[in-house]
């Protein structure tokens, strides 16, 4: 633990930095002040995490705090064998797709729209700033949008990705697959979009 000083008004304040593991401990215990500490370590990251499967800001907020109030009620089952972070993660996907599924967004799409197309030959998804990339993954549909954040940026298999959704390990690979064909073209889209806007100035 290390203590960080803050002089102010002549006054000095010592407030306490807990190393993961004893926020761990101290949150068990039921320490308010651990608690806000670790929500405050975590919860930029974990937004961010579920703005990429909620279809706005507002329904990441609600995932977000969902996803905590689950991490505190199963901090008693952290055996530190990796990371916090990374344990509060794979909470807050989880609580990602039980709302998805709660509003019956992923599953039904998915099955309806089960058809695989091949993915085209130039791979645009590389050559896009981050940012923007995150901004057109939005425009995805939740099922799709799902798929792919599961498999391209969580690593999970298309076997766990189907016991997760409840859908055929199948069924995964071919919307992952349509997924990534549906980016590519917005995003060629964007920067036919983008070129005509340069020309038009």
């Amino acid at each position: 633990m290390r203590n960080v000083y803050l002089s102010k008004c002549k006054t000095v304040r010592i407030i306490s930095i807990l190393s993961d593991q004893e926020l761990v401990q101290q949150c068990r215990k039921g320490d308010a002040r651990a608690q806000k500490q670790l929500y405050d370590r975590f919860a930029g990251r974990m937004l961010g995490v579920c703005y990429r499967y909620a279809g706005n800001m507002h329904e990441a907020e609600d995932i977000l705090q969902e996803g905590f109030i689950r991490a505190f009620e199963r901090l008693k089952d952290f055996r530190g064998d990796g990371s916090l972070e990374g344990w509060i993660r794979r909470i807050m996907v989880t609580s990602a797709l039980n709302f998805l599924k709660r509003e019956r967004r992923v599953r039904e799409q998915l099955e309806m729209d089960a058809a695989e197309e091949e993915v085209s030959s130039g791979d645009l998804i590389s050559h896009i700033h981050t940012d923007e990339l995150m901004a057109i993954i939005q425009e995805l549909s939740p099922g799709y949008r799902a798929v792919l954040n599961l498999f391209a940026i969580e690593g999970y298999s298309h076997r766990e990705i189907g016991e997760m959704l409840g859908i055929s390990e199948s069924t995964s690979r071919s919307q992952y697959t349509r997924a990534r064909h549906l980016l590519q073209k917005m995003i060629g889209e964007h920067y036919s979009y983008g070129l005509k806007h340069e020309r038009a100035e």
